[in-house]
């Protein structure tokens, strides 16, 4: 599923992976960022708690939202389909200048969402300019290829990662959350291993991955952003190995981004922060 397509006059609006935990209290950098490239003090925030199972959810952000400035911040009560089909939902996203996925289950989220009025709503508005935020399950699911599981602590193996489809919001990469925390570069790299031609992009918690316009990624937070390009690969056993195999991947290239690097996603170029810039060596 590509994009949405952008209309002339239009410019594609904030896609936001976040990697789950982010502060909440004593320095909400992510989510106060989020704020700003919403419209600020004249932000009308919809939330989407539908991959949590718990009641509060919608609550605590709103409550979040509201005490960073926005004008209205408020929670959509979607637990099945049959919400996510409903007009009013969707004209409440259609009328939203941000829209924010919490956390949960990401299957949880994609079957509620997937193919519903309220996803192309999303999908539509995002192509107007709406920024779309997601955390942990919610940054998962932005992507067309949405990891779904697999197994972390281990080298990459045949069916170390589980893929399903995704909201389609870029096409580029496939999005992994709590990524050092929960070690899941293995399975990130099992990902990359079926489809070299895509990204594999695992995000830390308090951190995020703000993918603009024009596809260049800017990060903000406290952790990092892990970047695994495996077009150059030259070697790959993932079409042979055994199940649960450990996997050969030669060629393999992998950038480490902090608060401050930006990555072109067309170039597939990383970049330092802009004081950093001396200390590039240019071989």
């Amino acid at each position: 599923m590509c994009p949405a397509a952008v209309s002339d006059g239009d410019r594609r609006g904030y896609i936001i992976p976040i990697g789950g935990g982010e502060d909440k209290d004593a320095n909400p950098t992510v989510l106060r960022r989020f704020l700003e490239v919403s419209g600020g003090r004249n932000a009308d925030i919809v939330i989407l708690p539908s991959a949590s199972q718990l009641v509060e959810t919608g609550s605590i952000y709103e409550e979040i939202f509201l005490k960073l400035g926005a004008a209205n911040a408020s929670s959509i009560p979607i637990s099945s389909r049959e919400d996510c089909n409903n007009p009013e939902f969707a004209e409440r996203c259609q009328n939203a200048t941000g829209i924010f996925m919490t956390g949960g289950n990401q299957l949880r989220l994609s079957t509620i969402l997937g193919g519903t009025i309220v996803a192309r709503t999303i999908r539509t508005v995002n192509a107007r300019g709406v920024p779309i935020a997601g955390t942990s399950a919610g940054a998962s699911i932005m992507s067309e290829h949405m990891m779904a599981g697999g197994s972390a602590d281990q080298s990459p193996s045949e069916g170390g990662a589980v893929l399903a489809p995704g909201l389609g919001l870029t096409n580029v990469g496939v999005i992994d959350q709590h990524f050092s925390e929960r070690n899941r570069l293995g399975r990130l790299l099992s990902a990359i291993a079926l489809n070299p031609f895509l990204l594999g992009i695992g995000i830390d918690e308090d951190t995020a991955a703000f993918i603009g316009p024009e596809d260049t990624m800017d990060i903000v937070g406290s952790g990092t952003v892990t970047v695994v390009d495996g077009a150059g690969m030259r070697y790959s056993s993932a079409h042979s190995a055994d199940r649960n195999q450990g996997l050969g991947m030669l060629g393999l290239k992998m950038d480490i981004l902090h608060e401050g690097c930006s990555y072109d996603l067309n170039l597939r170029q990383a970049f330092p922060p802009v004081e950093d810039d001396y200390n590039v060596c240019n071989l």
